[in-house]
């Protein structure tokens, strides 16, 4: 996606938060704090983006965002259940309303029969709502996982501040 278009979702996620008075939290591990440039390299994205933990070890993971230990020990890092368990940290930890969570490998190392480069999974969780998680499986190399996944992330907001 060119960075116009990555520009304008990240708009469209800030506008439809702005409507609705919702402040945004990020966790992210795999992408490294991406969503939330993404975000903030728009002015004016302060009265939205309240904060955006990098957790890229499982330490951090458990340290700034709740997610227990024994999910990460069972299930890894990279799994449904960590993300779910970021995302649902972020509003346990904040007082955001809107938390989206990535976690994945995003190679060239790293991979696995079960969990292979490129594999991605997302929460994303509200107040008031269940949380959701995705899996995605991304092609290409370490920058074009990284870039696709900051671009799920973002859609995956946007998809939430609509509802």
């Amino acid at each position: 996606m060119p960075p116009d278009s990555l520009r304008a979702l990240a708009e469209t996620v800030l506008a439809r938060c702005r409507a609705r008075h919702w402040l945004i939290g990020v966790a992210e591990s795999c992408t490294g704090g991406m969503v939330t440039a993404a975000l903030t390299d728009i002015p004016g994205s302060s009265d939205v983006v309240d904060r955006g933990f990098v957790t890229y070890s499982d330490r951090a993971k458990a340290e700034l965002l709740g997610v227990p230990v024994p999910i990460l020990v069972e299930h890894g890092a990279v799994s449904a259940e960590t993300a779910g368990a970021m995302a649902q940290g972020m509003l346990a930890k904040s007082k955001v309303d809107l938390a989206v969570a990535v976690t994945g490998i995003a190679g060239p190392g790293g991979g696995s029969a079960a969990k292979p480069v490129g594999l991605v999974w997302f929460g994303v969780a509200w107040r008031g709502a269940e949380p959701r998680v995705e899996r995605q499986i991304f092609a290409g190399d370490r920058a074009a996982v990284r870039a696709a996944a900051t671009r799920r992330a973002l859609a995956l907001l946007a998809e939430a501040a609509e509802a």
